[in-house]
C-alpha cells in the first residue's frame, strides 16, 4: 500500500470542511493537515491532523513558518490561502524540501492582488468588464458616482484589495432616518458620509466604484494545468435559493481565455454578473478555489483531487464536459462538529501547540 498523500490547508474559510470530504474520497489515501488561528474553525476537527498557527506574522515571516512546516511534517502538497502571492515567490524552496504548492505562479497572483490592476489588465485583452472607477478621494468618489447615475445605474463601491464581499456598500443619496433603523442592516451608506471619511481621511483610499450589477450570478470554477492551458471549467449559478450549473460559451469561453491568457494555473474562480443590458461581466476573479467548488461534486467533478494530481505530476482524469449531470439544486446548513473551546488538535501528538518558527 502506497504511503498516504499529506495535503495542508492553511487559514481556510469553514465551507472547506466540505473540500476536506472531497480529498477523502480520492482513490489514493490522503492526510489532511490544517491550520488556523481560530481555535473553533471546524476545518481543524474535519482534518486528520488540525493546529493553531501564529497570527500577526508579516508575509516574510508567515513564509518561515510555512517552510518550517512543511519540512517538519513531510506536507507532499500545499494549497495556501492566506500570503499565497509570497508564498508563491518561493515557490522552489518549497519544492527542494518535496513540498509541491497548488496555487498560480506569483505573477498570476499579482495581476489580481488588487481589483483595480486586475479589471484594468482584463481590459487591455478585451474581456468583458463592467464599468469601473478607481477612486482615492471625494471628488474622484463624486465624479464616479455621477457617471454612473447618468446611465441610470445605482452605485456601489467596495476595496480595490479584498475578498469576496468585505467593504461592499451601496450608496445612497437618501438622508438617514428612523426607517433606517427598522428591519434587518442593509449594504447601504449614505453617500455624504462616505464623502465626509474621505475629506477627512489623512491618506488617500483605495476604493472601486461600480454600478450594481444585479443577478443572476454565474461563478465558474477552473482547474487549468501549471502550464497554461484549461482542463475543465463549469458555471455555478445562484438565484436567490436556486443553484445550478451551467456550461454555456458565453461565461466558460472568457473564463479560459483569463485564466490561460495570464496563467491562472490549479484551481481558480472566475465570478459573473450582468450588466444592464444583460451581457455577462467579470465581477471577480480568485486565484483561490471556491467556497463552494465542493458543489460541483454533484455533477461528478472532483476537482480538490485532481488538483492534487496534477500537483503529484499526474494526468487527472475528468469527465468530458457532455458527460456532466447538470442539474438544479439547493444549500442547506449541516451542524459540524469542533475541537474543545480553547483546544487545539497539534500534529502527530494532538496534544501541544504550535509555535510560530
Amino acid at each position: 500500500m502506497s504511503a498516504p498523500v499529506r495535503v495542508w490547508l492553511n487559514r481556510t474559510y469553514a465551507e472547506n470542511v466540505f473540500f476536506i470530504d472531497l480529498l477523502r474520497s480520492a482513490p489514493q489515501q490522503v492526510e489532511v493537515y490544517a491550520t488556523h488561528v481560530d481555535p473553533d474553525s471546524p476545518v481543524l476537527a474535519a482534518a486528520d491532523f488540525g493546529a493553531l498557527e501564529p497570527d500577526g506574522l508579516s508575509p516574510e515571516a508567515y513564509l518561515e513558518f510555512a517552510l518550517e512546516f512543511c519540512a517538519r511534517n513531510r506536507i507532499d502538497v500545499f494549497l495556501p490561502r492566506l500570503n499565497q502571492l509570497a508564498i508563491s515567490l518561493h515557490r522552489l524552496e518549497f519544492e527542494e524540501i518535496g513540498t509541491a504548492l497548488v496555487c498560480p505562479s506569483a505573477a498570476a497572483i499579482a495581476v489580481f492582488e488588487s481589483k483595480a490592476d486586475g479589471y484594468a489588465a482584463m481590459d487591455a485583452i478585451g474581456l468583458p468588464t463592467p464599468l469601473w472607477r478607481h477612486v482615492r478621494t471625494a471628488d474622484e468618489l463624486l465624479a464616479a458616482v455621477g457617471e454612473i447615475e447618468a446611465t441610470g445605474g445605482q452605485a456601489c463601491l467596495k476595496p480595490a484589495n479584498g475578498a469576496g464581499g468585505e467593504g461592499f456598500r451601496m450608496l445612497t443619496r437618501e438622508p438617514f432616518s428612523l426607517r433606517r433603523l427598522a428591519g434587518f442592516v442593509d449594504a447601504s451608506v449614505q453617500l455624504d458620509l462616505v464623502v465626509a471619511a474621505l475629506d477627512a481621511a489623512e491618506e488617500p483610499a483605495d476604493l472601486l466604484v461600480m454600478p450594481y450589477l444585479r443577478g443572476p450570478e454565474v461563478s465558474v470554477d477552473c482547474l487549468t494545468s501549471p502550464e497554461g492551458p484549461l482542463l475543465t471549467a463549469l458555471g455555478r449559478t445562484k438565484s436567490g435559493r436556486r443553484r445550478g450549473f451551467t456550461a454555456d460559451p458565453v461565461y466558460l469561453e472568457p473564463a479560459r481565455r483569463l485564466v490561460e491568457e495570464f496563467g491562472v494555473g490549479y484551481l481558480s474562480n472566475v465570478q459573473f454578473r450582468h450588466d444592464a443590458d444583460g451581457r455577462p461581466v467579470v465581477l471577480d476573479v480568485n486565484t483561490r478555489p471556491s467556497g463552494g467548488l465542493h458543489q460541483l461534486r454533484l455533477c461528478g467533478l472532483n476537482l480538490p483531487w485532481a488538483a492534487v494530481e496534477l500537483a503529484l505530476g499526474g494526468t487527472p482524469r475528468l469527465l468530458p464536459t457532455a458527460e456532466l449531470v447538470l442539474r438544479d439544486y439547493t444549500l442547506v446548513a449541516t451542524a459540524q462538529p469542533v475541537l474543545p473551546h480553547r483546544a487545539t488538535a497539534p500534529l502527530a501528538t494532538r496534544t501541544a501547540e504550535l509555535e510560530p518558527a
